[in-house]
């Protein structure tokens, strides 16, 4: 079995917020859409469910919402 590698994500700064960068991503509509995902335990980061939307994601860092992936990834 093999598995799928992350899409990465691109972001500016050092970091950007998981509400933020599932908007980017496209995997929420927007910001309510990205918090009712979260807060329902859809969200994990690296590997573990996160429940907090203002988590500060880094270069590397994995989310995984319903068996898709991004990775954060420097400009």
């Amino acid at each position: 079995m093999t598995s799928a590698q992350p899409e990465p994500i691109s972001i500016r700064d050092d970091s950007i917020r998981l509400g933020q960068l599932l908007k980017l991503a496209g995997l929420a509509e927007d910001g309510f859409h990205a918090k009712e995902l979260i807060e329902n335990g859809m969200v994990k980061v690296n590997g573990d469910i996160e429940s907090r939307r203002g988590k500060q994601l880094h270069v590397g860092d994995v989310v995984t919402l319903a068996g898709e992936s991004v990775v954060v990834a420097a400009e």
